[in-house]
């Protein structure tokens, strides 16, 4: 049982005490099950507590933290007709705030060991529901066109998807130019949540055409070292095969 000293998971009295069995009872005495039978059970009991304990960590909250400002971001964008400057700002603070939050949270998870499953799968939902309601309120908006939101969230979700096929082989580690392609979306999609004017319009469009660049070359790299990581996965389960027949 990981994390329990030997002596509890052997027969020393005081182990024997904590579990109201008499000094010096044998293993099986007072109907109390033997400590190898007991032990896989709390076992089970004591990492099932730790692991709903850790899901209340600090990376956690901030990823729910995100969640929550999907629907306020959304009702920030749309207020007073979708127009007005000063509902922008505040749309585009809260999306900051995400975006910030994003970087943060999958780095304390790593440096202080606080990854849970619930991270594992909060975190991207989170991401990709911040950036697909900021995409859909541009487009219907009229502010973004709808092919640039299609190519945006297609290769998001279809990058997702690939990720949970080719799992069984391994898993696709997030490249730089995934990270670059986070990095410039994320620049390029506050831009435009801003009602910038004059050059500054100007400037975000070119802004998003590098990160609709970067989007499509990221995915074809993704769909490559998925392809690489699928028949080397093959190979090795033959090559297994081969091993154990011979």
């Amino acid at each position: 049982m990981t994390g329990v000293p030997a002596s509890a998971a052997g027969g020393s009295p005081g182990a024997h005490r904590a579990a109201g069995v008499p000094q010096g009872a044998a293993p099986g005495a007072a109907g109390e099950p033997e400590d190898g039978a007991r032990g896989p059970r709390g076992g089970k009991i004591t990492a099932a507590a730790v692991n709903q304990a850790s899901v209340w960590n600090i990376a956690n909250l901030l990823t729910m933290l995100r969640l929550m400002l999907v629907p306020g971001f959304v009702a920030l964008m749309l207020a007073d007709g979708g127009y007005d400057p000063a509902w922008r700002s505040f749309a585009w603070a809260a999306f900051a705030i995400a975006m910030i939050t994003d970087l943060f949270d999958g780095h304390l998870a790593r440096t202080y060991n606080l990854v849970t499953d619930f991270g594992k799968i909060a975190d991207p939902i989170a991401d990709k529901a911040i950036m697909g309601a900021a995409l859909i309120c541009l487009s219907a908006l009229g502010d973004l066109p709808w092919w640039v939101t299609v190519v945006i969230l297609g290769r998001e979700l279809g990058i997702t998807l690939l990720r949970f096929v080719v799992i069984r082989y391994g898993v696709i580690p997030a490249s730089r130019g995934g990270k670059l392609k986070t990095l410039v979306q994320g620049i390029a999609v506050g831009m435009y949540v801003l009602a910038l004017t004059g050059w500054l319009a100007t400037a975000r469009f070119w802004v998003m055409a590098v990160a609709v660049v970067l989007t499509v070359v990221s995915g074809l790299d993704y769909v490559r070292q998925a392809i690489v990581l699928r028949r080397r996965g093959i190979a090795e389960r033959a090559a297994a095969s081969e091993e154990t027949e011979a």
